[in-house]
């Protein structure tokens, strides 16, 4: 019944095997790297912490001295003591350096202090509470990969070892233009057979969810030239060109041919429900990548085809989601024969639970949804069954 559809599988790995990362490295400051995608691995140019630290606010002491001791001196973070004197304590601070000659810290609540005496009321281990020196990152260390998207956690690891800039890779230019008469834009008037573009709405959001520099050609008129005229424009001026609509096989679905005019169709039509016509091609430098104009349709095959496809034309290395077994507190007792993506969330149960309708047409399933459950072709799916599931905080990263 599939004849002549490619699987989601060969069909993602004809795609993947022609994308290859920008070229194009820029330096920017760590402080807005966030969110890009890192060209060259970082090293660390310095130990952290670099000297031995107080992990508590206590008082920084000598083991074999005993408990009762006198504070000789009081050391903030960012200042250096004197080394410790046989007897003697430090008041000393969390983050502070360690004085010479110490070798516990005893944490404020178990000492008592009168004047300048100090009495230790539990008695201290060697090296307790003593961050050591190189205990986070060693100089030399490796402390961020190549191909990573940047987290504000990793901008905040660059900059505590000194990095000022980091080298990552240009924003791929992602071109979206939407094909159909029908489409018209909220606060438009919607004459009987209009329908509103909720699909600009989601696949712009995605594009941007995704760090590209986004060029939004907006709606084309179903006609040969006027696509034709749009795809050689984007094409121009992206690096990957994603439509919606005017892929299947109707009057008045324009892209095919236009792509087949303009530059090469290399792979059309998968086994997978929803998204059946995806089409795939080059136009120039370009790529390009047509999705179904159904909402639900194209919001999945951005996430399965066109989201891995643009990651790795990023640069980044770690591209596929991470599906987790999830037990379905629901019945699915007639599978398509193409794979599927069903809309899904968890419950309080710890299960999931399926959206009524699995209609490549209502929206609401994707809003009310967390995931995708990853379903076999012609596998029926009974009530406690293990299946797979792609939770969007995957699919979104």
């Amino acid at each position: 019944m599939n004849k002549g559809l490619l699987s989601v599988d060969d069909a993602l790995a004809q795609m993947l095997a022609r994308a290859q990362p920008v070229s194009d490295v820029e330096e920017v400051p760590a402080l807005e790297a966030t969110g890009r995608v890192l060209a060259r691995a970082q090293r660390s140019t310095m130990n952290v912490p670099p000297l031995d630290n107080s992990a508590m606010d206590g008082y920084a002491v000598r083991v074999a001295d005993g408990p009762k001791l006198k504070v000789a001196q009081r050391i903030m973070a960012g200042s250096v003591g004197e080394p410790l004197a046989p007897g003697t304590a430090a008041r000393i601070f969390t983050g502070a350096p360690i004085p010479a000659g110490a070798d516990a810290v005893v944490m404020q609540e178990y000492c008592t202090v009168e004047g300048d005496r100090l009495t230790l009321n539990r008695p201290p281990q060697p090296a307790q509470w003593i961050r050591r020196v190189a205990s986070d990152i060693a100089k030399g260390a490796e402390i961020l990969a190549a191909g990573k998207r940047l987290a504000p956690q990793d901008t905040g690891l660059a900059a505590s070892v000194g990095i000022r800039t980091l080298p990552v890779y240009r924003r791929l230019r992602l071109g979206l233009f939407f094909t159909g008469d029908e489409l018209v834009m909220p606060g438009e008037p919607l004459a009987p057979g209009r329908i509103y573009n909720s699909n600009r709405f989601t696949l712009r959001g995605l594009a941007e969810t995704f760090g590209c520099e986004l060029h939004d050609y907006g709606i084309v008129p179903d006609s040969l030239d006027a696509t034709r005229e749009v795809l050689r424009r984007a094409a121009a001026e992206c690096d990957v060109v994603v439509t919606s609509g005017g892929v299947s096989v109707g009057e008045a679905d324009y892209v095919k041919p236009a792509v087949e005019a303009e530059g090469q169709l290399l792979m059309w039509r998968i086994a997978m429900k929803p998204g059946r016509p995806l089409a795939f091609g080059e136009i120039g430098q370009a790529f390009f990548i047509g999705l179904p104009g159904n909402p639900v349709s194209s919001f999945v095959t951005f996430l399965i085809f066109v989201r891995p496809f643009i990651l790795k034309a990023q640069g980044i290395a770690d591209i596929a989601p991470h599906a987790i077994a999830a037990r379905a507190d629901f019945d699915w007792p007639e599978p398509d024969t193409r794979r599927e993506f069903l809309r899904a969330r968890r419950n309080r149960n710890g299960g999931l639970d399926l959206y009524s309708t699995q209609d490549s047409a209502v929206l609401t399933s994707t809003a009310w949804a967390d995931g995708l459950i990853d379903n076999p072709a012609e596998r029926a799916i009974r009530k406690g069954d293990t299946v797979q599931f792609l939770p969007y905080s995957e699919l979104y990263r």
